[in-house]
């Protein structure tokens, strides 16, 4: 599994990490697929309101907002964009999911909802100048695994 970030999505989520200084922030990544296991962020949805210091939970109503909005853009292209998974900061913190970020993901594909996988990306940029970042693939039925990401100017 391959995850593409191009630049423009890492600009943006730099800035609102900046913003939140010390706070967990996040939302949902939208994709669209290049290849079969290989998917490019061309949106995402952040939540720059409800964090705490090592706590995110995001905020639905807003979230599915973003997502009608996202899809109507697209014109309800589902076979080239859609949904591919969550994503978080951890301001000053490792950028590896905690037991709390993975045991979600694991309700998210089995059985929360009906979707049969989705990526966890956990970012952190505490100086303007730093972007790292981390992501897990969880499938329905199966442990999760790293996902390889790959920046794009």
């Amino acid at each position: 599994m391959e995850l593409i970030l191009p630049d423009t999505i890492m600009d943006r989520m730099r800035a609102g990490l900046e913003r939140a200084e010390s706070r967990e922030i996040g939302g949902i990544l939208m994709a669209r697929q290049i290849i079969p296991g290989c998917f490019e962020i061309v949106d995402f949805s952040v939540d720059e309101l409800t964090g705490e210091r090592a706590h995110f939970v995001r905020d639905p109503v807003f979230h599915n907002a973003f997502l009608d909005q996202f899809f109507e853009k697209t014109g309800h292209d589902y076979e080239n964009y859609n949904y591919i998974g969550e994503w978080h900061s951890h301001p000053r913190l490792p950028i590896l999911p905690s037991l709390t970020d993975l045991e979600s993901m694991e309700d998210l594909v089995n059985g929360e909802r009906n979707i049969p996988f989705a990526v966890l990306l956990v970012v952190r940029s505490d100086t303007p100048a730093e972007f790292v970042a981390t992501a897990t693939f969880h499938q329905r039925g199966t442990r999760p695994v790293p996902v390889r990401i790959r920046t794009q100017n």
